[in-house]
């Protein structure tokens, strides 16, 4: 079996290692220090930077200006992005413009992915519903208007919580249901009538904002209700945040590395300590079964490849890792450092914000656990 990446998608590596080789993830205030937001944008400049580097585009096919690779490039785009904390809804903007493109009308699709490619467009997702412990489409639900068969508009009514950028984002995926039960998919500018955008702070610092929707109207073509649409943006979603994890997992370690290779105790580098080197260790064993598993679920949502459970067993897999892995990467790294972990003036406890966020967005890896085994016990293995 060959496990290596293609030429193009390992092009995408070498162009995003090259944008974001400017970037410092302490650009901004600390989230540590600050006690709202550490900023009401976000990095536009690297976003243009993202855009004219042909990456806001990398899966959309070449009729809407895109490069036409799979979901496997854009992971490894994000991976590298977490490596520097990126400041840009990189993973909505990109999952949503891949749904639009999958699942909605060809006339949306001509209108809204060219301007999302060009960075013109910023698009941002709805993914945590009311809570965050339920599906997101059971937090609105959508009303058809006029004929049931062949409606001329849809009423939304609802709350989504925790959605990244709604502030300055353009357009909002927001996932509903309808009387039926059936999981659509409106995107909703965030300036229409009986939009209420109340403003959220991630644990990262970041910008977020509950989405409250009170009649709000969409035409007909502004909501996707083909079968598997909410679900194919919710697992572009978890997996990309995954592939956060492992890349953020990846840098902490490094820096992990590096500190304890010069810190010395006893006139020894305290990485020669066999307490540490065994620490270590466990957490390169994590980020090794963190990516493993990551491409196990991209390389399904890529292919469409079958197997003996859906691709939501493997997904599950994956956020289990992801959960617990970056956690405890992120821990180790604390420790490890000692009190120059904690100094707002190191970069290192941004990082421990970020997984934190991440932690807390993916979900316990208990859950996670729950629902593989249901997808077991559906799906006898052989």
């Amino acid at each position: 079996m060959d496990f290596t990446f293609t030429e193009e998608q390992q092009a995408a590596v070498e162009a995003a290692r090259a944008v974001f080789s400017g970037v410092a993830p302490d650009s901004v205030p600390s989230p540590a220090l600050t006690p709202g937001a550490v900023a009401e944008d976000i990095d536009r400049r690297l976003w243009g930077e993202l855009a004219s580097s042909d990456l806001l585009g990398l899966t959309l096919s070449e009729e809407y200006g895109g490069a036409g690779l799979d979901p496997v490039a854009l992971f490894l785009v994000l991976r590298e992005s977490a490596k520097v904390l990126a400041r840009v809804p990189l993973l909505e903007s990109c999952a949503v413009a891949m749904t639009v493109e999958r699942y909605g009308e060809s006339g949306l699709a001509a209108e809204l992915l060219p301007r999302a490619a060009r960075g013109e467009l910023v698009l941002t997702a709805a993914a945590n519903g009311r809570t965050g412990h339920d599906p997101a489409e059971l937090a609105v639900t959508a009303r058809p208007e006029g004929s049931t068969a062949a409606p001329s508009g849809w009423v939304l009514d609802g709350v989504q919580s925790a959605v990244p950028w709604a502030q300055v984002a353009d357009l909002i995926a927001v996932p509903a249901h309808t009387g039926e039960g059936r999981a659509v998919l409106a995107l909703v500018d965030p300036a229409r009538q009986g939009v209420t955008l109340a403003d959220q702070v991630s644990t990262s610092g970041e910008r977020l904002a509950e989405v409250r929707l009170d009649g709000v109207r969409v035409e007909a073509r502004e909501l996707i209700d083909a079968p598997g649409a909410s679900e194919w943006l919710r697992d572009l979603l978890t997996t990309g945040t995954c592939a956060l994890a492992l890349g953020l997992g990846e840098r902490v370690l490094a820096m992990t590395a590096e500190y304890t290779g010069k810190r010395e105790q006893f006139g020894f580098p305290v990485a020669t300590f066999q307490a540490v080197a065994v620490q270590a260790a466990d957490r390169y064993i994590d980020l090794r079964a963190m990516e493993v598993t990551l491409w196990q679920a991209a390389w399904r949502l890529s292919t469409g490849a079958g197997g003996p459970l859906p691709p939501a067993g493997d997904i599950a897999v994956a956020k289990i890792w992801a959960s617990d892995g970056v956690r405890r990467i992120v821990q180790t790294a604390q420790h490890l450092h000692g009190g120059f972990g904690a100094d707002t003036d190191y970069p290192l406890h941004r990082f421990h914000a970020w997984a934190k966020q991440i932690e807390l967005s993916l979900g316990p890896a208990a859950a996670h656990e729950e629902a593989l085994g249901d997808l077991l016990a559906a799906h006898p293995l052989a």
